[in-house]
């Protein structure tokens, strides 16, 4: 005998229709679909946003940095000396051009930008180290470790290029410089004042738009390219850094940085226009300072590192008496 199985009726219009019990399950099916989709597309746009968090970590820890495109005689008719020494740390080997000026034993170390090398034409160093050797100064210029076509390495804000420094200064006292002034650009200034808080061989610095690695200045030049949610994107990227460049953000000493007050001459130079470098962090670094040969100059309107550009004939007159009142 066969049973069958009887299903409700329902209404439809006039006539009466059984309910498929496949319908139910279709529906089912179909929710189960929906929720498999949408957790897929989570899961995919969570993945790209860490991938893209990734990549900016990546690109700021490799900037492209261009090849060196002349040298000093070429530049301007100085006599120069190609050179290498190791950084203090013993952790890689820096390349260099020494211009020795005539019976001196001050020397001018100038530190480059991010993402520059020790050309940064955009200054251009080739004029300010010509100047530097009119005043009879010796001077080295040399090439950070992510700048380096033989050494390369990743970029960390300071925390290993500030050891980098520190063997160009080195190599200046080997040379018999009893004097030696650190003349710093961009990260290049905020990297000086990282290496001035482990020595006493740094006699007096100028710092050109001093940009400081912390977690502020991080999240304001990236958030000029994209937005990217603060609260989440920062503890994404230091996570990422320790990963792709080996060091972390808290190796950055910026805290001691900005409430040290140093015991050698500082000047700050900065540009109120910086977009990089919002001018106000020059101005709370030299307000810690009690050395009173220590200045700031403000310049209205100068744009990032373009401040000898801008006004070169007052730029020069600053410095120029700026290191004759520490020499």
């Amino acid at each position: 005998m066969t049973t069958s199985t009887w299903t409700e009726p329902v209404l439809q219009g006039d006539i009466l229709q059984p309910v498929s019990p496949a319908i139910p399950y279709r529906r089912l099916r179909l929710r189960h679909v929906m929720i498999a989709l949408t957790l897929s597309l989570v899961t995919l746009l969570v993945f790209a946003f860490l991938a893209l968090h990734g990549y900016i970590a990546w690109v700021l820890s490799n900037p492209t940095v261009a090849d060196i495109t002349s040298n000093p005689y070429q530049a301007k008719r100085l006599h120069y000396e190609n050179i290498t020494f190791p950084a203090l740390d013993n952790s890689t080997n820096l390349e260099g051009w020494y211009i020795p000026a005539a019976n001196s034993q001050k020397t001018i170390v100038f530190s480059h930008g991010y993402g520059a090398n020790r050309e940064e034409l955009w200054v251009p160093m080739y004029d300010l180290a010509q100047f530097a050797h009119r005043l009879n100064y010796n001077v080295v210029m040399f090439d950070y470790g992510f700048a380096s076509k033989t050494h390369k390495l990743a970029a960390t804000g300071g925390a290993i290029e500030s050891e980098q420094l520190l063997g160009a200064i080195q190599y200046a006292k080997e040379r018999g410089s009893k004097e030696i002034v650190v003349w710093g650009f961009s990260m290049g200034a905020g990297t000086a004042l990282q290496a001035a808080l482990k020595t006493d061989d740094i006699d007096a610095m100028i710092l050109d738009s001093t940009f400081l690695l912390e977690p502020d200045t991080l999240y304001h030049n990236i958030s000029q390219h994209m937005k990217l949610p603060r609260d989440v994107s920062l503890p994404i990227l230091r996570s990422l850094f320790p990963i792709i460049n080996g060091t972390s953000l808290q190796q950055i000493p910026y805290e001691a940085v900005k409430s040290h007050n140093y015991e050698m001459p500082i000047f700050f130079i900065h540009g109120t226009n910086d977009e990089k470098a919002p001018y106000p962090i020059a101005e709370e670094l030299a307000a810690k300072q009690s050395n009173l040969n220590s200045e700031v100059w403000i310049s209205n309107g100068a744009l990032h590192e373009m401040i000898y550009r801008q006004h070169p004939k007052e730029y020069l007159k600053r410095t120029a008496s700026f290191l004759n009142a520490v020499s």
